[in-house]
């Protein structure tokens, strides 16, 4: 009875506790929007603690630079002997003014199908592109001929690189060429790379095998190996078509209307 009596006494005597507890308090004790310690309003000199004006300008670089990338050089056995393609290019600049050297072409039986060199200025407009004007020099079989170039090169969405040129040459002729690719990283060496290439004009044009509308489509993978970032060997396979009229004309060559092309080739950068 007397345990029973101590616990009956210690519970009567609770709500007289926590009143005397709550009166002892102050009165803002349980507001939790009331901060305990007060903060300092923020100054200056906190904020220059807190970003330190940094050793470089990092928004552009003024210095020049430059860089030359041999992306494409391969090799494939064509009909009539060993076929060769090219597709190079190189600039020298800053991150805003460059100046850009294009080239590409094709070789079949060591006899030149197609050649051409662009000169050209470009100028980002963007973080990711660039808009580019100059001057295009075709040295095919038929008639060499050259344009006026302007275009765009950047990084589209989900890292496609695009390169889209315009093109307005001699006797009212007028083209554009389209290039898409992607790169996919299968390891920290191993890199496989979808391309897309697509040719039109506006004119025909048959010294030069130029048919009006789309002339070429080509689509392509290639699997390479880096032994270092900047040579790299590479495998893959091409298949190109001809429409319309360049595809008249190349069945009248002797030509097919498409080929495919197992290729072994070089990437490079310097």
């Amino acid at each position: 009875m007397m345990r029973f009596a101590l616990i009956l006494s210690f519970i009567l005597a609770l709500p007289a506790m926590a009143q005397e507890a709550t009166e002892s308090e102050p009165d803002d004790f349980w507001n939790m929007d009331t901060p305990k310690t007060p903060i300092p309003p923020v100054t200056d000199a906190d904020r220059a603690a807190a970003f330190p004006k940094l050793a470089h300008d990092h928004a552009h670089a003024p210095e020049w630079q430059s860089k030359v990338l041999m992306e494409k050089l391969e090799f494939w056995d064509a009909d009539h002997g060993t076929g060769m393609a090219w597709e190079g290019k190189a600039w020298v600049g800053s991150d805003i003014n460059r100046l850009w050297l294009r080239s590409s072409g094709e070789r079949v039986a060591a006899e030149t199908e197609a050649a051409d060199l662009e000169l050209l200025y470009g100028r980002a407009v963007s973080p990711w592109w660039d808009a580019v004007v100059g001057l295009r020099h075709d040295e095919n079989p038929g008639r060499p001929q050259d344009f006026l170039a302007f275009g765009l090169i950047g990084l589209a969405p989900y890292k496609f690189e695009i390169e889209a040129t315009a093109y307005l040459g001699q006797n009212g002729q007028y083209g554009l060429r389209f290039g898409a690719e992607y790169e996919s990283l299968l390891s920290g060496r191993w890199i496989l790379q979808p391309v897309l290439e697509a040719e039109l004009y506006g004119k025909s044009d048959p010294q030069r095998g130029l048919g009006e509308g789309l002339n070429t489509l080509e689509a392509g993978l290639r699997l390479r190996y880096e032994f270092n970032r900047k040579f790299a060997p590479y495998i893959g396979w091409s298949h190109v078509r001809y429409f319309g009229e360049s595809a008249d004309w190349q069945r009248l060559e002797g030509g097919p209307g498409h080929e495919n092309q197992l290729v072994l080739g070089l990437r490079a950068w310097f």
